[in-house]
């Protein structure tokens, strides 16, 4: 399919870049949202790196993307999704994990979407007809059906308002099952629990670049997808698991 090709390639044009940055000193790195919630030269060369292919091999194409907004409406019917480094946190501190996440969409839902972790030369992909795969081989998600053996990844927002809601969430839930983990990447998150690496997912305050990829990848992948509806201070969020343990996880950290 050509647009995953091009998904392929716009991702490895942003990652490119990151690897150069990568371990090196923070330059001009600022706050967004909040104190914690941060931004760098890199997110943003990277996303200007990613925009050139896009713009090279589909000028008519509408682009969203985290640093760099939306670039208008597009003529095509399809618009691109765009986060050129999921995990900022992690890569200004220098923690090996962070991804490229690129997908796009038309009227009808996601047509094809990607999730590269440049530092592992892993690239996992999906088309809407297709199987999800990882380096070209097409990967099974978990079949896990006890929630008490089941490992789940998640991730916290920036506000401290959230994360303290979402601490009362977390301590309902780890004694639940086998364990819980927070690596700081939505995509690779996502991405890794279409693979089977983590039985379930559910995260709240995701943006739609941090989700898009990975949300196609977990849907070709078999896994049950459920919205999460806000509640007092917790925003609205998705829950990605196989059937058996969608309905348990739902009740422990829904709605």
């Amino acid at each position: 399919m050509e647009l995953l090709s091009i998904a392929e390639d716009a991702a490895r044009a942003a990652g490119a870049v990151l690897l150069e940055r990568f371990g090196g000193p923070r330059r001009e790195v600022r706050s967004k949202s909040t104190p914690t919630d941060l931004v760098s030269e890199a997110d943003i060369e990277a996303e200007r790196a990613l925009r050139g292919v896009l713009a090279a091999r589909r000028p008519d194409d509408a682009v969203l993307g985290e640093e760099g907004g939306d670039r208008g409406a597009g003529t095509s019917g399809v618009r691109w999704i765009v986060d050129p480094l999921d995990g900022t946190v992690n890569f200004l501190f220098g923690i090996p994990q962070w991804a490229v996440s690129v997908a796009c969409a038309d009227d009808e839902g996601l047509l094809a979407g990607v999730v590269l972790d440049p530092l592992r030369d892993e690239i996992f992909a999906a088309t809407r007809d297709g199987p999800p795969t990882r380096d070209g081989e097409t990967v099974e998600a978990s079949s896990r059906d006890e929630l008490a053996t089941a490992m789940v990844g998640t991730g916290f927002a920036y506000d401290a308002e959230v994360r303290a809601a979402q601490a009362e969430v977390a301590a309902r839930l780890l004694p639940r099952v086998r364990d819980l983990r927070r690596v700081g990447s939505a995509a690779l998150d996502l991405a890794w629990t279409a693979c089977g690496r983590y039985d379930a997912y559910y995260e709240r305050g995701l943006q739609v670049w941090d989700r898009a990829a990975g949300e196609l990848l977990c849907a070709r992948a078999g896994l049950e997808l459920r919205e999460l509806g806000a509640r007092g201070a917790l925003p609205a969020g998705l829950l990605v698991a196989p059937a058996p343990l969608a309905g348990p996880l739902h009740e422990l950290v829904g709605p």
